[in-house]
C-alpha cells in the first residue's frame, strides 16, 4: 500500500520509522512548506516531498495518508484527503474542537473514505491488558479510574514561533496535547464496563475541572500547564485526571482502575498493581510479563522520548481494516471522544459549574 504523510514535524519521523516496519506498505511521499526541512526528511525516508498537499495527492495517488500536522490543522488535511479519496489515519487529537471533528466525519462519510485515529496507547500491552479485564468483568462495577500525567515542559517548548500552547493550533494545553492518551485511555477501559453504550456514546457523563497556568510565563502561554478534574462515568464510577506540564522533572504517567472485585495499577508500561478476589491461572504470568520497570520515560520531559512500536501497531491495525473491508475499531468516532472529554473539562473552567461531555449528533 502507497502511503504518504501530510505535515513534516517532529512525529513525522515516528510514523515513517513506524511505517517502514510494516511489511507491504511503501512511503511515497511527504508535504510541509519548508523546502529545506521537507528535502532533509525525504533523503532520510527515501520517499519524495511536495510543498502543496493536493498536488502531492493528484501526483502520487497514495491509498492513505498519516497527519502529522500541528492541531489545529487536521481539518484542512483530512478535506484536502476525502476529496481525493484517499483513506485517512490521524493523530491525536483528532482535532481541537468538536465541530472540526465532526465536519471531518461528514467529509470521510461523504467520501466514502476511511478514518482512523491515533492513539497509540490502546496498543500498549499492558493497557489492553487492563482494558481486557475491564470487559471480561474481573474489577466488578467501577468504583474509580484515573490518570495522572505529572509531566514537565521547559519554557523553550512554549517559546515564540512554537504552535504548542497556542489556542488556534493546540487547542488547550497539558489536557489537550500531552494528557489526551491518558483521557482517551480511561474512557476506553469505562467503556468496556459500561454496558448498552451505543457507538459513539462518550462512556463520561460530566466533568468538573480547574485548570492554571502555574510554571511558565502567563503572558506567552494562552492555554493551561495544569488541570486537575473529576469524572462522572455513566456506569456510575467517578475519575480523576492530573494533566501537566508544570511538574519538573517530569514523572511517568499512572493509570489506576479499580472496583469491588478488583484494582489494576500501570506506571507507563510497568504493571505495579494486579490483584483480584476471584484469581485466575495467568494472572502471575501477566505480572511477570509487565512487573518490570518502564524502558521508556513516556515523553514526560522530552516529547519524543516514547517508544514508537505503539504507532507501529496502530498503523497495522488501520490496515488490517482497510484491507479486510471493515471500519477500525479506532476510527473517528471513536477518537472523537477524547476531545469530547477534554473539551467539557475546558468548560467547566471557565463557568466554574459542571459540564456534561457531549455525543456526537446523528449523522444526516
Amino acid at each position: 500500500m502507497r502511503a504518504a504523510i501530510i505535515g513534516i514535524g517532529a512525529i513525522a519521523g515516528m510514523h515513517a520509522r513506524a511505517l517502514a516496519d510494516i511489511e507491504g506498505v511503501e512511503l511515497v511521499a511527504a508535504t510541509c512548506r519548508t523546502e529545506e526541512k521537507g528535502q532533509a526528511f525525504a533523503h532520510t525516508h527515501g520517499c519524495r516531498w511536495y510543498a502543496d498537499t493536493a498536488r502531492m495527492l493528484r501526483r502520487e495517488k497514495p491509498d492513505f495518508v498519516t497527519i502529522a500536522t500541528p492541531s489545529g490543522a487536521h481539518l484542512e488535511a483530512v478535506l484536502a484527503a476525502a476529496r481525493r479519496g484517499v483513506h485517512v489515519i490521524c493523530e491525536k487529537p483528532l482535532e481541537i474542537s468538536l465541530p472540526r471533528i465532526d465536519r471531518m466525519l461528514a467529509a470521510a462519510r461523504r467520501a466514502g473514505i476511511t478514518l482512523g485515529a491515533i492513539f497509540p496507547q490502546r496498543f500498549n500491552p499492558v493497557v489492553a491488558a487492563v482494558q481486557a479485564a475491564a470487559a471480561a468483568g474481573r474489577f466488578g462495577s467501577l468504583a474509580v479510574a484515573s490518570c495522572h500525567v505529572p509531566w514537565w515542559r521547559d519554557d523553550a517548548y512554549y517559546g515564540p514561533g512554537r504552535w504548542q500552547g497556542t489556542k488556534r493550533l493546540d487547542g488547550g494545553g497539558a489536557l489537550m496535547n500531552q494528557s489526551i492518551h491518558g483521557v482517551d485511555a480511561l474512557q476506553w477501559i469505562a467503556g468496556a464496563m459500561t454496558p448498552g453504550l451505543e457507538p459513539g456514546a462518550n462512556p463520561v457523563e460530566s466533568v468538573v475541572a480547574l485548570t492554571a497556568v502555574r510554571s511558565h510565563d502567563r503572558e506567552r502561554l494562552e492555554v493551561e500547564d495544569t488541570c486537575v478534574a473529576i469524572l462522572r462515568f455513566r456506569n456510575g464510577g467517578l475519575g480523576q485526571i492530573l494533566a501537566a506540564t508544570s511538574l519538573y522533572p517530569g514523572q511517568l504517567r499512572r493509570i489506576l482502575v479499580g472496583g469491588r472485585d478488583g484494582t489494576a495499577e500501570i506506571q507507563e508500561e510497568q504493571l505495579v498493581d494486579w490483584r483480584f478476589r476471584s484469581a485466575l491461572p495467568d494472572d502471575d504470568a501477566t505480572r511477570a510479563r509487565f512487573g518490570a520497570a518502564s524502558s521508556t520515560s513516556g515523553g514526560a520531559a522530552d516529547p519524543m522520548a516514547i517508544n514508537y512500536a505503539c504507532h507501529t501497531r496502530t498503523f497495522a491495525a488501520f490496515l488490517a481494516a482497510l484491507r479486510e473491508g471493515r471500519q477500525p475499531e479506532l476510527d473517528g468516532l471513536e477518537g472523537r471522544k477524547a476531545v469530547a472529554i477534554v473539551t467539557a473539562c475546558y468548560r467547566s473552567a471557565r463557568t466554574g459549574r459542571a459540564a456534561r461531555v457531549d455525543d456526537p449528533k446523528p449523522a444526516a
